[in-house]
């Protein structure tokens, strides 16, 4: 098997691009999901110092196009990044909150197939068009429909089953289990704010900090309230617009060392759709199958890991995702956050410095190719943000739906 390298990436900034009118709450779009498409595009291919006639395939990976903006067909919009990438082959790529990472595997495999020898990956999203009622229908639709969206399950919902079921397995107590959520959520803003790109750079930054927005007003009311117990607001990941992209080529054809990453393995492994016939609701064991095939493929162990970006789509899976990486032992991984361990002074592995989806944000189609664009970014060394103190080997942990689509990228430094 052929090796891929990721030769340049951009990360659009995430944010709600819409300005709302108060009188009639209208909004209106002021970064489109075409415009949000074609930069990432753009920037991606400029990054890697080539020319649009370069390319030879697209690959968008994109959650709900249709649903979020009324656009299906999305992949030929590439097009109008340069004239020169008419007539290409352009495909979108759907696996909900993994669309891109899985688009990134299939540019992979067509590489691999020697079908192409520079491939454009691109993750987009826009979200913000939509009010809170609408935008989580559409993303219900992710969860398993007759189960679960049909009977009114969000995605915090589905969340919280696992938050319940892993305190439960290994027998945390409601004031523990309620720390180690903040913990993380406290490490991920405060990483947040030293990303120029992120969502929100103004978070809460401790625990203390979170615990005080759980307090009621004189109305009766929480700035941190309770979403689906005991998943509050501030344990949610951002409702974000914004795109990423890569491009990627095999490493017999890298020309710059200096600005290459090999994708040294990759592990795609689903779950069972609906929750309710999962034997394990305490681990992400899906997750620990990707995880077990890209370090197979890459040949590490957890502890060559130096950073890694993983799927706090909700803090509790956060803290699932690092026993899903081997970075914790299972049962162990909260308690590990609250002695401190992830951060950027870790003295293994630092977790999520771009502030992960909790504060950078997550356009959900965006969200893989970002990560790997974050971590290639960071191997080599030109860090948006914080800045890994050790650099060489980068893991990306992508989930789609309820911890359905598993998808684990090795990223190490030529």
């Amino acid at each position: 098997m052929s090796k891929v390298s990721i030769i340049g990436a951009y990360n659009t900034e995430f944010g709600a691009f819409v300005k709302k009118d108060k009188v009639t709450g209208l909004l209106t779009d002021t970064k489109s999901y075409y415009d949000l498409l074609i930069e990432a595009g753009r920037g991606a291919i400029a990054d890697a110092g080539l020319e649009a006639k370069d390319i030879d395939a697209i690959y968008v990976g994109s959650c709900s196009p249709a649903g979020f903006v009324n656009q299906e067909h999305v992949a030929p919009i590439a097009a109008e990044i340069d004239p020169a990438l008419r007539f290409k082959p352009m495909t979108r790529c759907e696996c909900a909150c993994a669309s891109s990472s899985v688009a990134l595997y299939d540019g992979i495999y067509a590489l691999e197939a020697g079908r192409a020898r520079h491939v454009l990956v691109i993750g987009v999203e826009k979200m913000n068009l939509l009010p809170t009622p609408q935008m989580t229908h559409v993303l219900s639709c992710c969860s398993h429909w007759p189960s679960e969206g049909a009977q009114g399950w969000s995605f915090p919902m589905l969340f919280a089953a696992y938050t319940k079921g892993y305190q439960a397995h290994y027998d945390i107590h409601d004031e523990e289990m309620e720390n180690m959520l903040w913990t993380v959520g406290a490490l991920g803003y405060k990483n947040g704010a030293e990303n120029p790109l992120a969502h929100n750079r103004s978070g809460p930054m401790s625990v203390e900090a979170i615990k005080k927005l759980n307090e009621l007003d004189e109305r009766g009311k929480s700035k941190n309230m309770v979403i689906a117990a005991p998943l509050r607001l501030h344990d949610c990941s951002l409702v974000s617009d914004g795109a990423a992209a890569l491009v990627i080529t095999q490493t017999s054809n890298v020309s710059n060392k200096a600005r290459a990453v090999e994708i040294a393995g990759i592990g795609h492994s689903c779950e069972r759709l609906p929750e309710n016939v999962r034997p394990n609701m305490h681990e992400l064991m899906a997750g620990k199958d990707a995880a077990a095939k890209a370090y197979a493929e890459a040949g590490i162990k957890p502890s060559d890991i130096d950073l890694a970006e993983v799927h706090d789509c909700f803090t509790i899976n956060q803290i699932l995702s690092v026993e899903a990486l081997g970075l914790s032992v299972d049962g162990r991984g909260g308690f590990d956050y609250l002695d401190g361990r992830f951060t950027r002074d870790d003295r293994a592995v630092a977790v999520n410095l771009s502030g992960g989806l909790k504060a950078k944000g997550h356009p959900v189609g965006a969200t893989g190719a970002s990560m790997h664009a974050l971590i290639y970014k960071q191997l080599i060394g030109e860090a948006i943000g914080v800045k890994a103190k050790k650099a060489d080997i980068g893991v990306t942990f992508n989930v789609g739906g309820s911890a359905v689509t598993n998808c684990v990228s090795v990223l190490r430094k030529l």
